[in-house]
Formats: structure tokens, sequence, C-alpha cells
């Protein structure tokens, strides 16, 4: 999936400027290996910094600011940051319809020509124990409700501490996006500040929240991509953005790990979207029955050293994991 989703941001005109790559996943596929070198080597590209980094739901943006600092440091190169994910609950459980699989890339240059990042940022961190997934488990455990009040507790201080850095108020938002366990997550963190703003802003931000919900009401929860595929999502929905307009983000790691940054649409931020592929891809999907859906579910890679090819009649993707042999994952990029 991480491969996959950075084939539609690569190009000849940044494929061979990349200078660092990270993967940001809590759905590592190895205890050593960082899955960003399997990713380096499907996407054909040369060497770089390439690696893995894991705090939940926070991998990716974590990725995010430490391309950032690359990228300030080595403004002639370009980083390329993934969050990559599924998640997964298991079957008759609470968090079952909450799951789902995906991934989201990005390219981060010295020269945006979508967002820029502005250097302010709020981050609030402390160990609790909220949802973890401990290495002999392949379900998560959670503390729903917690987890929820953490959530919002952390957005409220991370608010607090972003004003109190920058004097900004709510007022200097056209929109505010989060991360996205649930589509309703978000809106309870949000809803704490809309007294804030004057009630036709407040109708203003609720409209823009829920055009970042779009794709998530789809696809599902997709962790460490949740909160770029909102960002995504209200780019592709909304046709009340424009060049100029400060976006917020709210970005959550269970554990926990919270930051809220803000970026800047760039001029022509629009020819960067792909909205009518997105739209025909989903379109495309097929509804299982019950029982083919428990049963993709219930399939799994072996555990015991044994060998595996997987059936790849669902599957069209360009890049796809065929199988194990000796241990090894085969991932191939089809002809």
């Amino acid at each position: 999936m991480a491969a996959n989703a950075a084939l539609e941001v690569l190009d000849d005109d940044n494929r061979d400027s990349i200078g660092l790559l990270i993967l940001g996943t809590e759905s590592g596929i190895d205890q050593s290996k960082a899955g960003a070198l399997y990713v380096q080597r499907l996407l054909g590209l040369k060497n770089a910094r390439a690696f893995e980094i894991k705090e939940a739901c926070y991998g990716a943006t974590a990725g995010l600011m430490t391309a950032y600092d690359f990228v300030a440091a080595h403004p002639e190169q370009k980083a390329l940051v993934i969050g990559s994910d599924i998640a997964r609950y298991g079957l008759d459980t609470p968090g079952e319809v909450t799951q789902g699989a995906g991934a989201v890339a990005m390219i981060v240059s010295a020269a945006p020509r979508l967002l820029a990042l502005e250097p302010a940022t709020a981050i609030h961190s402390d160990d609790i124990q909220d949802f973890w997934r401990p290495n002999y488990s392949k379900e998560a455990f959670a503390r729903g409700k917690y987890s929820t009040e953490q959530y919002i507790e952390f957005f409220q201080a991370t608010w607090a501490d972003y004003r109190a850095q920058t004097g900004r108020t709510i007022s200097d938002f056209n929109a505010l996006t989060f991360h996205l366990p649930y589509t309703k997550m978000g809106l309870k963190a949000l809803r704490t500040i809309l007294p804030e703003a004057t009630e036709t802003e407040q109708a203003h931000l609720l409209d823009r929240y829920q055009e970042s919900t779009l794709y998530s009401r789809q696809i599902g929860n997709i962790y460490t991509g949740a909160l770029y595929l909102g960002f995504l999502s209200l780019l592709e929905q909304s046709t009340q953005l424009a060049a100029g307009d400060r976006i917020g983000l709210f970005s959550y790691g269970s554990g926990a790990i919270s930051e809220f940054f803000t970026g800047i649409l760039q001029p022509g931020f629009e020819k960067q979207l792909a909205g009518a592929d997105h739209k025909a891809m989903l379109a495309a999907r097929r509804q299982l029955t019950m029982a083919e859906y428990e049963n993709q579910f219930q399939a799994e890679l072996p555990e015991d050293g044994s060998e595996y090819e997987i059936d790849l009649a669902m599957d069209n993707a360009p890049i796809i994991l065929k199988g194990v042999k000796e241990h090894e994952r085969n991932y191939q990029v089809r002809d």
C-alpha cells in the first residue's frame, strides 16, 4: 500500500532528488528491517536515508516534521513521507466497524506546490494506556471512552499552546482537520473550541469538517494516514478553499502524543489534486458478502516459516505481495 500510494506523487521532476524516505506505520512487517527499504526498491529510488517510524497514529506526522527539518537543511533535496496501515480489531468486536486500510504519500520540498508548512507547532505528550498492541497480539487493546477523552484533552492542550505561541485565533483559519479514527471523534474536539468563533465562522468550519470526513466514511480508519486522508478529502471535496487559506491539522497517536500544526494553501494547489481519479477508484470497488468479508479477514500469512502464495485475483494494484518463500516476503512490480 505504501509503495502504491507513492506512485501517485512521484514524477520525473522529484524522483531523483529524494534524499529521505520515511514510512510511518504501526503495522510493521519485520522486527528489524524497515519497510521503507522495500518501498525504496519497489519504486526504483536511488540511495537515501530510509527508515520506519512507530508511534501509533502519529508516525506519519513524526515523519513529516523530520522531513521538514531535513529539507530546511538540504533545500536541494526532497523527502518522501508515507503513512500506511491496516486497522484491525477482530470480528464481532466494538471496533470492527471502524476498521480500514490504506496509505497516504507526501513529497516534502523547499518549494511546496500544495501546502507550505508554518514553523510554529504545539506538542503534547504523556505516557498513557488508551490504546496499544503488544507483540503477541494481532488486534489492539483499547479503552475507547478513555481514549476519546484523552484525544480531546490533548487537542485542547495543543490548541491553547499554539494560541499562546502565535497569538492567532480560530478566526485565522479557513478549516481545521483532525486525525479521524472514526469521523465523529474530530468533531467532538472541534466543538470544544467552536464557542471562540462567530456563528458564521462556526457554520463555515463545520461545513469544512464534514468535507474532510467523506473519504474516511468510505475507507475507515487508516491509522498513520488518517489525518492526511482527511486533509485530502477536504481539498478534493470543498469548493470554498483558496490560495492563502490557513489550514490547521491535529495529529494524535495513542500512548500518547499529539501535535497541532498549520499550513498555507499555495497558488495553483488545485493542480496537485486527483479528485476524479480517487472518485473513480472508490466507485470501482465491489461490495463483499458477509461470508466473503469474513473469509478474507481470517486469511493470514503463515507465522511458522512455511511458504505461502497469495491469490491475486482481487488485487489489481501495480505493486503486489505475491507470497512468502524461505522466510522472505515476495513483493513485485507488475509488468
